[in-house]
């Protein structure tokens, strides 16, 4: 044994490739030094193969190898002493006549008592037991090898992810592969990762998994398909994960023939009667159903002049009988506001909707609100809903996938940002009402309530298709069980049983994280202004001029003197009076709204002074350039780290940190040349459009090349690119440098296009200094929703790095065309060292 033993440590300083399928329950072997006193055993309470306490046993019994080297055996009986036992409190006391239990459990708690090499884990249910195997192996991948003797309890019952897979393979919104549960329409064959997926989400107490999307298709719920669903339900049974579902609202329609979907009709009614019948048949432990209805074109109950709380309670009356529940989404806003109704505002539609209607929901009904009143924006006040729901049960909706904040391509570590909401009192009968205590039913004494978050794994091996997008998913979790729990505390624990234990790591992941949030928010959208993306197309990408002109009501109502969104009740939209009274005063008056959300509730001049003492269009132009120079920062922070992460992991973050440095340079130019156009108010640093490291592709000497004129203008340099002459050309634009000589970082600004893999080549001198292929939407290196054009999703950069330049050197491009993509070039920036543009 001690051979083994020394085996095991002698390589724990080296740095094993991983790919990062186990995330965080690698349970990697620890460094040399550690004297802990190990179980001798394991005693798990239950041996059934779809037990969660026979998982924990194993669970117990693989961590304890991997991480120290040591091989326990696991039975169902045994003695107490120097064992690790494991199981529920009901069986501990079955088995050895008394229990050590101290404090009373709620459902899914655990009891973990650690005293040497004896070791309690007693959960209230099975599952709780399996929490609590999971607790003990994280202290121990730790390092942490404390006595110790606690209970806790969840904050909340309802602990759920929603997915958005859909049937056909591909998700919603989804940048790490395709869904691990569905293919070509049906479930697919193969559930390992499926498994693997529900271990992951255990370790962080979770407890149910909507599968598919909320646009939900129909036939997801046919016979054939309810049993492939059920065998998802048997792959997540013995890790304590239940299985729930996203139902379309006119199913009795589509699928059951009926001619309405009408949810007082006797018909519909009976339909999904039968339905939810069919579904407890095959899974007895089906979780609930997860409906979205009248919004974004959905249907549901309003198309029959029915209320919300009637196409609730349908279903509600239906899966009563088996002990489900029901997540009805407050977002709903089918009727697309006017834009040239000053007081029109989608924020007002979850109030409007649903305030009449508190009281008249099922008791198994739980509304889950959006964190924000809009969509998942990098940040938004609390939604008021959460003070106008006092006799319903609700649950907060937040969003691992990162659908309007970088898609995963951009590091953004989302618990600050959760915790704005989470923190926020909104003193509801002027009384302490912060958010997290109205989820969780704690202050309006409600018997349900907690969140869900939308979270989008694929086939990666990454699951997300970044490994440091994980740590988004892990606080989730952890947040979802303890909505109090210190957001860089969480960080540091995810980084440790990701990365390992060395303390360089851990300080520059945390430090990389934590500014990672406020950098992304500071290039992107800020004071309240929204994320500047493209609504319209994917999501990704800047396009602030998609945001007014449109139906969809993420407005801005920027203009030429001013911008924001007058939301006040004495002059605007009204949307601040939804708040209760002393937080609506807050709102509403400019002096007393926080400068990051001024212009979500006011409309100002650009010349507005804020609390800072700079005008709005000061800020702008500072915060967009402070934040490209951080998010640029990461990247030598993260080479920092080279041999201290594995080589695989270590180039797959480079590789996205490089890109995010690149990108957050367009989203910057972007936003600052649109605002500084549609002002007309100069940058007092004199920055904005002012590049002299630049030079622009359109002004150097082409051949197969010409000049293309970028829509909109903000997205290239100087309003344009460069492409090939054809689609078959190969085109060389050459300039002589003007520069002193020197050593350069050469940073060329490019497009990469969806449907093409462009190949490039730069030389200086005569001498090639880089090449590479445009194809990182192509090969899913980031998995982003692609473009098919020059705008802000397909704007990127590449850098190459220490290139020694002479005055007068030839610099050339060349470039090859190929599929649609045109090998554009937008311009190339030689920097020196420090500077970043």
């Amino acid at each position: 044994m001690m051979l083994r033993l020394l085996h095991c440590f002698l390589f724990a300083g080296l740095v094993a490739a991983e790919n990062g399928r186990q995330a965080w329950l690698r349970y990697a072997p620890l460094s040399p030094g550690h004297n802990t006193p190990l179980p001798s055993s394991i005693i798990a309470l239950n041996s059934s193969a779809s037990s969660p306490v026979n998982t924990a046993g194993q669970e117990l019994q693989k961590g304890i190898q991997g991480i120290f080297g040591r091989h326990l055996g696991v039975s169902n009986t045994g003695k107490e002493a120097s064992s690790a036992v494991v199981g529920t409190v009901e069986q501990f006391q079955k088995a050895f006549g008394s229990s050590p239990v101290k404090d009373a459990l709620e459902e899914d708690g655990f009891w973990l008592n650690v005293k040497g090499s004896t070791v309690q884990i007693l959960g209230q249910n099975e599952r709780g037991a399996l929490y609590g195997a999971f607790e003990y192996l994280s202290m121990l991948a730790q390092g942490n090898f404390s006595n110790v003797e606690y209970a806790t309890n969840p904050a909340a019952p309802v602990r759920w992810i929603n997915s958005w897979d859909n049937m056909d393979g591909s998700i919603t919104r989804g940048f790490g592969g395709n869904s691990i549960f569905f293919a070509d329409g049906q479930v697919v064959s193969d559930l390992t990762r499926a498994a693997e997926y529900a271990r992951l989400l255990s370790s962080i107490r979770i407890n149910a998994v909507v599968v598919n999307d909320v646009n939900a298709d129909f036939r997801t719920i046919s016979p054939e398909n309810i049993q492939g669903v059920g065998r998802i339900a048997d792959a997540f049974r013995s890790y304590g994960i239940q299985l729930g579902l996203s139902l379309d609202f006119a199913s009795p329609m589509e699928l059951g023939g009926l001619g309405t979907y009408d949810p007082l009709d006797a018909e519909v009614i009976a339909f999904w009667d039968n339905i939810t019948a069919q579904i407890y048949d095959r899974i007895p432990d089906f979780a609930g159903y997860l409906v979205k209805a009248d919004s974004e074109g959905t249907p549901g109950p309003l198309v029959y002049n029915r209320t919300l709380a009637d196409g609730a309670n349908l279903f509600a009356k239906a899966i009563a009988p088996f002990g489900g529940i029901v997540m009805y989404r407050a977002f709903v806003y089918n009727q697309l506001p006017d834009e040239g109704d000053w007081k029109a505002d989608r924020a007002n539609a979850a109030v409007n909707f649903f305030h009449p209607l508190d009281g008249q929901f099922d008791d198994n009904v739980i509304v889950q609100v959006k964190y924000g009143p809009i969509d998942f924006q990098v940040r938004e006040p609390p939604s008021p809903l959460f003070a106008n729901l006092l006799e319903t049960n609700v649950a907060l909706e937040l969003q691992v996938a990162q659908e309007y904040l970088g898609q995963q391509c951009h590091l953004v570590y989302l618990p600050p940002l959760w915790r704005t909401i989470l923190d926020f009192d909104l003193r509801v009968q002027n009384q302490s009402s912060l958010v997290r205590n109205v989820i969780t039913g704690e202050r309006f004494k409600r018997p349900l309530g907690g969140s869900a978050a939308v979270v989008n794994v694929g086939l990666n091996d990454t699951w997300l298709g970044s490994h440091l997008a994980m740590s988004n998913l892990y606080a989730y979790g952890r947040l979802a069980w303890d909505w109090t729990l210190d957001s860089e505390d969480i960080l540091h624990d995810w980084t440790r049983l990701t990365f390992g234990l060395d303390k360089t790591v851990l300080d520059t992941v945390a430090q990389m994280s934590m500014a990672s949030w406020p950098a992304y928010e500071n290039y992107s959208g800020n004071l309240g202004e929204q994320t500047l993306n493209d609504i319209l197309y994917t999501h990704f990408g800047p396009n602030p001029q998609t945001l007014d002109n449109t139906v969809w009501g993420q407005w801005t109502r920027a203009d030429h003197t001013g911008i924001g969104m007058d939301r006040t009740v004495s002059n605007g939209t009204g949307f601040s009076g939804q708040y209760p009274p002393e937080v609506a005063a807050m709102f509403e008056a400019v002096a007393t709204t926080p400068d990051d959300l001024l212009l979500w509730f006011h409309h100002v001049n650009y010349t507005q002074k804020l609390k800072s003492g700079k005008t709005v269009i000061q800020h702008f132009y500072d915060a967009h350039y402070d934040g490209a120079e951080t998010a640029h920062n990461f990247v030598a922070m993260w080479e920092s780290l080279k041999g201290k992460v594995d080589d695989e992991r270590f180039e797959d973050v480079l590789f996205r940190q490089g890109f995010q440095a690149g990108h957050s340079i367009v989203w910057r130019d972007a936003i600052v040349n649109f605002y500084n156009n549609i002002s007309g108010i100069p940058d007092d640093a004199g920055r904005v459009g002012h590049h002299p490291f630049r030079i622009e592709a359109e002004s150097m000497q082409l051949s197969g090349y010409q000049p293309y004129v970028v829509s909109p203008f903000e997205d290239a340099s100087n309003a344009v690119a460069i492409v090939t002459s054809t689609n078959s050309t190969t085109g060389t634009a050459t300039a002589v440098l003007d520069f002193t000589s020197g050593v350069y970082d050469l940073a060329v600004a490019y497009f990469d296009m969806y449907g093409g893999s462009s190949s490039y080549q730069v030389f200086v001198d005569g001498r090639m200094v880089g090449a590479w292929v445009g194809n990182i939407v192509d090969i899913g290196k980031l998995g982003h929703t692609p473009s098919i054009y020059l705008d802000g999703h397909s704007a990127t950069r590449i850098t190459f790095r220490q290139v020694h330049v002479k005055k007068g050197d030839v610099l050339k491009i060349v470039g090859q065309a190929n599929g649609i993509e045109p090998a554009p070039l937008d311009y190339v920036a030689l920097l020196p060292a420090g500077v970043v543009d």
